[in-house]
């Protein structure tokens, strides 16, 4: 991959008034229409404040200058009725004209979007690795990996569901590190339902794994449904509760035989015999279960 410019001091970069119909958007993007709008208006009231950049590399051959960041200004001063807008020119090749305009994209979109998710996956589509990306986007490696996971993975309806507000970010990326598409839609109607959060969702996604393995499936039943998923988060549940009630009682009888066994020795007599059939030495517990033994008077225990 070829490495990009350093950076040109603001002295020696080049401003230019560029015709608007001689300027070719290469790398477009979706965008909000609210903040369009709002850009628009901006730009009517005070002017354009910071200028588009564009690739001046091929104007002789093809008589247009490629768009590298600055569309959403570009199209604001088209539906403003301007001839010209201000650009910064400079010359690159193509493929240092497309990294630019993605790094410019992930610094001006919004974190914990999926227009955020995309624009890194397109910069590692380019041949960047996780790393890399994580030092531009100021986020770690797994931050990365995950986000470009979601772009890879996700269905259809867990994206759409983030783009419309409906799951949070976080839990569409633990959704999307289910390859299952079966699953997905499990955990994603269990969502909506309230039954899974980003709290409990490791819970949910091992006891609809644990079925298809019990099932010795690869992947879960298309006839599983949300129900059957809360009658077994109901019955996990219960197996749960049985086995700490159990551990408890255990671990009652336990003590009340170690409070015993203390009381015991506490009697000299009982501690003389148990010397002549050397049976004197009290075990040594650790953990939870930690039990000072009783020194006697002669000082062995």
């Amino acid at each position: 991959m070829e490495p990009l410019n350093n950076i040109c001091p603001i002295a020696q970069r080049r401003y230019e008034d560029v015709p608007i119909d001689k300027v070719k958007v290469i790398n477009s993007r979706n965008r909000d229409q609210e903040q369009f709008d709002m850009n628009v208006e901006s730009i009517e009231g005070v002017g354009l404040m910071k200028p588009i950049r564009v690739n001046d590399k091929f104007l002789e051959t093809t008589g247009k200058y490629e768009l590298i960041c600055g569309e959403g200004r570009l199209l604001a001063h088209k539906q403003l009725g301007k001839t010209h807008v201000a650009a910064e020119v400079v010359t690159c090749t193509r493929k240092e004209a497309l990294l630019q305009s993605l790094i410019e994209n992930i610094a001006r979109t919004k974190p914990g979007s999926m227009d955020f998710a995309r624009e890194l996956k397109r910069l590692h589509d380019e041949g960047w690795d996780f790393k890399r990306i994580a030092k531009v986007a100021c986020k770690t490696e797994d931050y990365i990996r995950n986000y470009i996971r979601l772009v890879e993975q996700g269905e259809e309806r867990l994206i759409h569901g983030v783009e419309s507000g409906v799951f949070p970010i976080k839990f569409a990326i633990q959704v999307s590190a289910t390859e299952d598409s079966q699953m997905q839609n499990i955990l994603m109607d269990a969502f909506d339902r309230g039954i899974v959060t980003t709290n409990n969702f490791g819970q949910a996604r091992r006891i609809i794994s644990a079925r298809a393995k019990h099932t010795k499936k690869a992947n879960v039943d298309k006839d599983y449904t949300v129900n059957q998923l809360v009658s077994d988060i109901a019955e996990t549940t219960k197996v749960k509760t049985s086995y700490v009630r159990e551990a408890k009682s255990k671990e009652n009888r336990f003590m009340t035989l170690l409070s015993g066994i203390n009381t015991l020795f506490k009697d000299d007599a009982f501690v003389a015999i148990l010397r002549k059939a050397k049976l004197d030495k009290q075990p040594v517990l650790s953990g939870d279960f930690q039990f000072e033994p009783i020194t006697t008077e002669g000082g062995q225990s």
